[in-house]
This record gives structure tokens, sequence and C-alpha cells, in this order.
């Protein structure tokens, strides 16, 4: 999820899905093969040296006009202890996962790239949701998901001369953590859209000063949650946009691609160096606007790693659009209330699918286990659900909401299939956070079959 203008994003993340077009569209026929094999993750170490960013970081074309001090002071040696378990092993354990959404994430950004706090000890509240307890961790994974994605901003709490991070938020992301690592989930920490920082710079001029403040963060964060076993993963970004809306010029977007890679190395060259267990987490890099297209035809490498089959990857899916999250009709084409190939409207036909059922996940998802999974590289689908169109009456409504049941269904299912690990984005309206209970027990149940869980 990641925000395109405050208003739009408020009234979707608040509303129902994500802010982002994350599954994009119906696959193109150009699509660049796959990614390199995963034995190219061991070809090269990470730097040590406070002093290196990455070994693509720097452009003739970047500017540099900011500095920050070293946050990795005093790394221990690496300690594998808890730690047996490479990608794939880890892949296998996570069943079916959980975003906690627009909470740890959440913030004023008002002014993109200006970060606004709603305050350090409220910040989580901002968008509505009450903050994470641990009868919330262990009310989700009684219901059956035994993996938690946490999106988590970062920038709204930091120092913008020095990028250190107020120690309080390291602290709580550390509790929320600790919640799900005790009760036996696994957990992945990411850099969210933290107001675009990174996800809207992906560019030749902005390389080298993005590079260094995400430098910065990770050394940061990886060092605060170093001592946390394998339950926990650590994840680059969101949804980087390296194709932006529109860009049709091949040649820019593979040259944004490179320069997102160069992010991704920065992440793990600093994850790596800052010792002990992180020596050998499980690390997990996005997908070019993590949109199954676009990941297809560009990442046609991954960033080198110090040690190798200790990465995975991730897409969203949100496809069709028109269904997930589109609200209202345009010239271009109608939203869709319905979904599948048995939940059609003899009614209401304007608003029936004309593309992105089930051949289309099935295609997109077979594309990634070709991409990643066959190469022995774990892909999750971080992201995927679709809104919930109330406004709709009647039968309407209730073919639309069967049609809904199905989409989180299938999808579920196909992508469990394909050897993808799928994340459900909730941003509280299917488990209450509040009275820990089922608020929608269709959805819900639709979650848990296509899971294999009931």
């Amino acid at each position: 999820m990641k925000t395109i203008s405050i208003l739009s994003a408020l009234f979707i993340c608040l509303g129902i899905v994500a802010c982002g077009l994350g599954g994009g569209s119906k696959p193109s026929n150009n699509a660049i093969s796959s990614v390199a094999p995963s034995s190219i993750m061991a070809t090269s170490r990470s730097s040590t040296s406070s002093s290196v960013v990455s070994s693509s970081s720097s452009s003739s074309s970047s500017r540099v006009s900011i500095s920050y001090p070293s946050y990795n002071t005093n790394p221990p040696e690496p300690d594998m202890t808890g730690m047996s378990s490479n990608a794939v092993e880890l892949a296998a354990k996570m069943k079916l996962g959980w975003n906690i959404g627009n909470t740890l994430e959440a913030g004023d950004f008002s002014k993109p790239l200006a970060p606004k706090k709603c305050g350090v000890i409220d910040s989580e509240t901002c968008w509505g949701n009450p903050k994470i307890t641990e009868d919330y961790i262990k009310f989700v994974k009684q219901s059956g998901f035994n993996a938690i994605r946490l999106p988590v901003s970062w920038n709204q709490y930091a120092n913008q001369q020095t990028a250190e991070i107020e120690p309080v938020w390291l602290d709580r992301v550390k509790e929320v953590v600790k919640y799900c690592v005790d009760n036996d989930l696994y957990v992945i920490v990411n850099i969210h859209w933290d107001g675009g920082w990174l996800e809207n710079q992906i560019s030749q001029e902005e390389q080298a000063n993005t590079n260094l403040k995400q430098k910065a963060f990770w050394e940061q964060i990886a060092t605060h949650l170093r001592d946390f076993d394998e339950h926990l993963m650590f994840a680059s970004a969101n949804e980087p946009e390296v194709k932006k809306q529109g860009m049709t010029d091949v040649d820019l977007i593979a040259e944004r691609m490179s320069v997102l890679t160069s992010y991704h190395q920065t992440f793990i060259n600093t994850v790596r160096s800052t010792g002990g267990k992180n020596a050998y987490r499980v690390l997990i890099v996005q997908g070019p606007n993590t949109d199954v297209q676009v990941t297809n035809q560009f990442m046609n490498i991954l960033p080198t790693d110090s040690i190798a089959n200790r990465m995975m990857a991730e897409i969203h899916y949100y496809t069709p659009w028109n269904f997930a999250g589109m609200t209202k009709d345009e010239d271009w084409g109608n939203q869709f209330y319905y979904w599948g190939k048995d939940f059609h409207s003899t009614t209401d036909t304007a608003h029936n699918p004309t593309w992105g059922e089930e051949d289309t996940v099935n295609e997109m998802f077979g594309l990634m286990k070709t991409q990643f999974v066959d190469k022995g590289i774990p892909l999750i689908v971080g992201e995927y659900g679709t809104q919930k169109r109330d406004k709709l009456t009647g039968d309407d409504l209730a073919l639309h909401l069967a049609s809904r049941a199905y989409f989180l269904k299938y999808v579920t299912q196909q992508a469990i299939a394909y050897g993808l690990k799928p994340f459900y984005w909730d941003t509280g309206g299917v488990l209450s956070r509040s009275s820990n209970t089922v608020l929608d027990q269709q959805a819900f149940d639709a979650l848990i079959e296509g899971g294999g869980l009931k």
C-alpha cells in the first residue's frame, strides 16, 4: 500500500484495500525471461565499512548533498543461533499471512517528503485503529494465521539532518515484534511508503542521497531488532514506483529498475554489516511497483548477498483494480462489482468484469513461480484483497459479497498452489482489533478455506 495523494490515500487506506496498483494488469507478451538463479546471491560480500553504501549506489548524475553519521558502531560477530533455516525452509513454515495495516505506518503525510507527526505516542492511532496489543496478536494466531507483515513508517520519527530515529519508536516496534515472536509467529518488518522518500525517489538524480538514508535507517532498525531469531524477517521497501503511470520508455524503466536494485543492495549490505543474527537473517526485496507484469519484465537480476539462499522476493496482487480498488466509473472503463465465472450479474451487466478473472490469477502466479520459486527464491504476495461495496443493495450486494468471498478464496488458494506465500491486507475490517472478534465472517471463512485451514 502506498499513498498517491493524501485525500485519495486516506479514503482508500482507511476504507478498504490499498493505495497502489500492486497487482498490475493483463501480462504482456514481451516479458524478460526470469531473474538470475539464486547462486548469484553469493557472489559478493557485504561491506562492513560505514562509508560504503553499495556496489551500485552512486552515479555520475546523482547529487550528494547530505551525510549521516554511522549507526553501526559496534557490530558483534555473526551468530547463527536460532537462524538455521534458509529462505526456502522458512517459507515452507509460513502457511497464511496477515497484514496489520494502517497502524505502525500511520501518520500525517500532508506534504510529501515533509513528514508531520501525529505524535510518537499516539501515532499508531492516527488513522483510526487502536494500538496493537499482544492479545490481538494471539487472536490472529488463534484465527489460523501464522505469519504477520508489519508495515512501518520511520522517516516521520527521524531527525531530518541526522536520520536518527527516535528511540521510543524503535522500542515500540520492537515491542510489537516481540509479541509476534513470543507467540511463535513469523513477522516481517519493512520500510513502508513512509512519505515516499524512497518509493517516489527512484531516479539517478536522487539515487545517492536515497541510498544514504536507506543505509542510516537500516543500520538503526537492524541493530535494534538484531537479537530476534529467524521468526523475524526484514523487507527493503513496500511498492517502489519504478514505472510511473503512463511511462512507456523501456530504457528509462530499466534505468530506474537499476536504481531500485541499488536501494535493495544497500539494504542487504547494511543489514548484514550489523552482525549477530542479522548476518543470517532472511531478507525480502520488492519487485518494481510490486506489480507482476513490471517485475516479470524488468527485475531480471537480484542484488547480491554475502550468504546464499537467504533472500525472498515480494509482489502485491490487486488485479483487476476495477474490482479491487476502483471507486467510480471512468471514461476508460467501469468498476467491476462482481468477479468470477459463476458470479456475473444478469441485471447489472455494466459492472461485470471484462478481464482479470481466474485465468489471469493463474497466468500471473505462474509467471512468478517460474521467475522466482522454481529458482529457489521464495516469493510472498505481501498484500492482496478487495474492497467491500457496502453502497450496493439487494441482489446486487449479495452477488458482490459472494463474488468478493470467491475472489479471496481463489487468490489465496492459487497463490499457495503456485508456491507463493499470501499475506492478506487488513486494516481492521475482517478481524476486530478492539474486541478480538471476527467482523466479516464471509471474508474470513473465504481466506481460511483458501488457505486450506478449514
